[in-house]
């Protein structure tokens, strides 16, 4: 079976709602599907994963800190992660709040990786966003973004 990882961080929550919705879009495409907050997750841990999603809040722009200390941890293992799917996903407090480039920061080091990132040419180009607290559209916008991304781990991972 393959698997995926929802790895979050989230001091207020509406991270770590946004990644329990991306999950059940990964569930829909029966991959299975561990939601951890970043705390529980060790880099090398991303070894057991064929498709790796992570979301952080937006912090003047960008990931979290702690996020950022978790992917630069996870350079032990440059090599291996290539192949594997990725994506982001962030909360932020405001339209302009830099929720793109939190995004794109995440998926900068998975390319770096040589993982497989998927655009979107919908309304979350790059991933979802959510301003302050996730609404329904927010919710529905990650459950899609999930299950696109098992779809196109199945595809890749298919024997």
């Amino acid at each position: 079976m393959l698997n995926a990882l929802i790895g979050y961080y989230s001091r207020t929550g509406n991270t770590k709602m946004m990644a329990k919705a991306v999950a059940q879009g990964v569930k829909k495409e029966g991959l299975g599907v561990e939601v951890l907050p970043l705390n529980k997750i060790k880099p090398k841990d991303l070894l057991r994963y064929d498709l790796i999603i992570l979301g952080s809040p937006t912090y003047y722009g960008l990931m979290a800190g702690e996020m950022k200390k978790f992917i630069d941890e996870s350079v032990k293992y440059h090599g291996k992660l290539s192949g594997k799917v990725g994506g982001a996903f962030t909360s932020s407090g405001g339209i302009a709040g830099g929720g793109e480039t939190t995004i794109l920061s995440i998926l900068e080091a998975f390319l770096i990786h040589g993982m497989i990132v998927m655009g979107e040419a919908g309304s979350y180009h790059y991933g979802p966003v959510a301003i302050e607290k996730p609404d329904k559209k927010v919710l529905t916008g990650c459950e899609l973004y999930g299950h696109k991304l098992a779809r196109l781990t199945k595809r890749i991972f298919a024997k």
